[in-house]
């Protein structure tokens, strides 16, 4: 497949409802998407970095230049067999994972169109239907995060996830325990802790987490293999794994006994199946997890979720959870025992509706290769 052209656009989507982290509240997203034109076929991708360099040092306003300048030339003019020769293309580039994700993504959608091939089975996935987990941020009010865990609940989903943070923890995890003794519950840090608390992070063994997700520093491996050691929960590392090598790292130190992968976290879709593979080599489970993606993102993490491994509830949860109305049809949608459908057309399994993404573009550019 030859890369004619390289289409790039930001389009603003307002959330259902804010969802709030460690990092603070968010109400609506930029989300940058990607176009490969390549002879006749449009592959879709989606850059999953935020509004600011808060969750990584990449944010939206450093991805668009970085692909603009450095990753679309790369592949420009180009012809390839596969969408994994574009990794060797790109590497001098440092950094900038989400931004390689985007284009990377892009092409595996536009490989998969041409070889009429459903994505998930180009990747090498066997589930037909995906189980499903939600991730719940802070809320106003423990009231308020108890009806939305019940209305999760009662949605289906399999996996309860909820954001902590020192002063909204411990009093939340005992009134959601309180209410619900046998829900699986987890639990997301986002890095908001120190290894100065682990006497406080011990207290966390009492409520019965199938994890904690990334209690201490994003860049960190070494600090929570000592953490791990003290505690019964199992850690879960999300922003430490950027690639299969920190992965093997977290694994042999025992940083680690569950690994959250994000396709944009770790570049794209090549680097996220060896850090599946060598998980699954060792024994470690692994589940996706989610950044607020538009439907183009949602049905990449859904394609991914059906590898082997992928044995945990990830965060790929309904569009209606966040979108009025979503840019792909037919929206994504869970079922009432918590499960996604498997679709088998070519490419990611959903029709993009570009007619509603040029309504929601504020910005578009696109490069094409030399005559």
């Amino acid at each position: 497949m030859k890369v004619e052209a390289v289409t790039l656009r930001e389009i603003q989507m307002p959330l259902v409802n804010f969802f709030e982290t460690s990092f603070g509240r968010t109400y609506s997203r930029r989300i940058v998407l990607v176009t490969a034109h390549c002879e006749g076929v449009n592959g879709w991708g989606e850059c999953v970095a935020g509004e600011d360099p808060f969750y990584s040092s990449e944010w939206i306003d450093s991805a668009w230049p970085t692909m603009t300048r450095y990753l679309a030339p790369a592949v420009l003019g180009r012809e390839f067999d596969s969408a994994r020769e574009w990794v060797g293309l790109c590497a001098k580039v440092r950094g900038h994972r989400m931004a390689k994700a985007g284009l990377e993504n892009a092409l595996w959608d536009a490989e998969a169109k041409q070889k009429r091939q459903p994505l998930w089975k180009l990747l090498g996935g066997s589930r037909h239907e995906i189980a499903c987990g939600v991730s719940i941020g802070i809320q106003d009010s423990v009231e308020q995060l108890l009806d939305r865990i019940q209305t999760e609940l009662a949605a289906g989903y399999r996996r309860i996830k909820v954001k902590v943070k020192p002063g909204w923890d411990l009093n939340v995890l005992e009134k959601i325990r309180s209410r619900w003794s046998d829900i699986v519950l987890s639990c997301d840090a986002n890095s908001a802790y120190t290894l100065d608390e682990v006497e406080h992070l011990r207290k966390f063994d009492q409520f019965n987490l199938l994890m904690i997700e990334q209690p201490l520093w994003d860049d960190e491996i070494y600090y929570h293999a000592r953490l791990q050691r003290e505690l019964r929960t199992a850690i879960c590392l999300d922003e430490s794994i950027v690639h299969a090598r920190s992965a093997a790292f977290a694994i042999e130190s025992g940083a680690c006994r569950i690994i959250n992968i994000k396709v944009g976290r770790v570049g794209g879709f090549t680097e996220a199946k060896k850090i599946h593979d060598m998980c699954q080599s060792q024994k470690i489970p692994v589940w996706c997890g989610g950044m607020l993606e538009s439907g183009i993102g949602r049905a990449h993490n859904i394609a991914l979720s059906t590898l082997e491994n992928f044995s945990l509830p990830g965060d790929v949860s309904a569009s209606k959870r966040y979108w009025r109305e979503d840019i792909i049809d037919p929206e994504v949608e869970v079922s009432s025992e918590g499960m996604i459908k498997i679709f088998d057309q070519p490419g990611v399994g959903y029709q993009v509706r570009e007619d509603l993404i040029e309504k929601l573009t504020v910005k578009k550019e696109t490069l094409r290769a030399p005559a």
